[in-house]
């Protein structure tokens, strides 16, 4: 029959840097399938993980090896042949619980297959001797990696706020620059509100694009899972792990479908808030428009100023100059009067003298 896949499940996949032994490195962007396979012809159990047309695991399990959980969702272990340690990051301690079952159960699987090669080769080969690696941790664990998510949700948020007509009566003369100033912080509000309005629409723009990406990859990934069981129920010698690994994919499905449901629920909320940000672009251009509209009256208004002042200074003078006209009268006057007591005092001296 060949190889056969016997177990699979889905899981963050990294690799430990080859420079330095220590970091991570992840070799998937998303989480993907990690299948134990079984080769009946050379009795070896291999670790097989594809991301698209590319295999980031093909680890051989040999009885050296040792697979160690490094925290609640994480586990890892070391491969001597490819010369690496992998690292798995699973959704649930379920699943890694799991896959570390399967390990320890295929590893001496592998082991008593060795024992039988040996006993048959007897002298007449010597058994290759597997490096010790198994045990090899690395110090540092991805403790961010918590499940199989990759989801990066961006929600934009619009901090304009609903701002309040001018008025449209005339506004007093004395008030014409304390307006304008109010408008121009108006105008600088509503240019900051524009710019984070255009931020957000791009960045919602994106995320719908990224959503539909996903959507496709897991349309193709659900396709790809349905034919695997239509396969799989064809071969009739392998039943009992046709129907383990047909359950398994079929709730691998629906655990596809529901994501599918809620990326599209994602994506109707992304439009709404895309409608949302075009109505308030929308209320920003109206009060735009209206700013404009109040910077030409006030303009008018400022015309209007002026021109008052300018008459106000004219009938200051005006009336300055009548001031001291009546003034000049006023003393022209008193010299009269001042004559005439004199004339009358003349007068009366001349009655008396009579």
């Amino acid at each position: 029959m060949g190889e056969q896949p016997i177990f699979s499940t889905r899981a963050h996949v990294f690799q430990i840097d080859p420079n330095t032994k220590k970091n991570w490195v992840p070799t998937s962007k998303h989480a993907v399938t990690v299948s134990y396979f079984y080769d009946s012809t050379r009795n070896v159990y291999r670790i097989i993980s594809l991301d698209g047309s590319k295999a980031i695991i093909n680890s051989t399990i040999t009885p050296n090896m040792t697979f160690t959980k490094t925290s609640q969702k994480f586990g890892q272990w070391a491969d001597s042949r490819a010369n690496t340690v992998y690292g798995l990051g699973f959704s649930s301690e379920h699943h890694l619980t799991k896959f570390a079952e399967k390990f320890q159960e295929f590893k001496e699987a592998a082991r008593l297959a060795k024992e039988k090669s040996q006993e048959k080769a007897e002298l007449t080969s010597t058994p290759s001797q597997e490096s010790a690696g198994g045990d090899l941790q690395s110090p540092l664990t991805p403790e961010s990696i918590n499940g199989t998510d990759d989801e990066r949700t961006h929600e934009v948020t619009q901090n304009s706020e609903p701002r309040a007509e001018p008025t449209q009566n005339a506004l007093p003369f004395s008030h014409s620059s304390a307006i304008s100033k109010h408008w121009e912080a108006e105008l600088a509000t509503l240019k900051g509100n524009n710019a984070k309005l255009t931020a957000a629409l791009l960045e919602s723009t994106a995320n719908v694009k990224q959503w539909k990406q996903q959507l496709a990859a897991y349309q193709e990934e659900a396709e790809r899972l349905h034919k695997r069981v239509t396969e799989l129920e064809c071969v009739s010698s392998q039943a009992n792990a046709v129907h383990t690994h047909k359950a398994e994919l079929n709730q691998t499905i629906q655990e596809l479908e529901e994501t599918l449901k809620k990326k599209e629920e994602e994506i109707e909320k992304l439009k709404q808030e895309i409608d949302n940000a075009r109505e308030l672009q929308e209320q920003r251009d109206s009060l735009t428009q209206k700013l404009q509209e109040v910077e030409i009256r006030n303009k008018d208004l400022e015309g209007q100023l002026s021109d008052l002042e300018q008459r106000l200074e004219r009938s200051q003078k005006e009336q300055e100059a009548f001031r001291n006209n009546l003034k000049t009268l006023l003393e022209i006057l008193d010299g009269k009067i001042f004559e005439l007591t004199e004339l009358r005092d003349n007068l009366a001296k001349l009655l008396e003298c009579s």
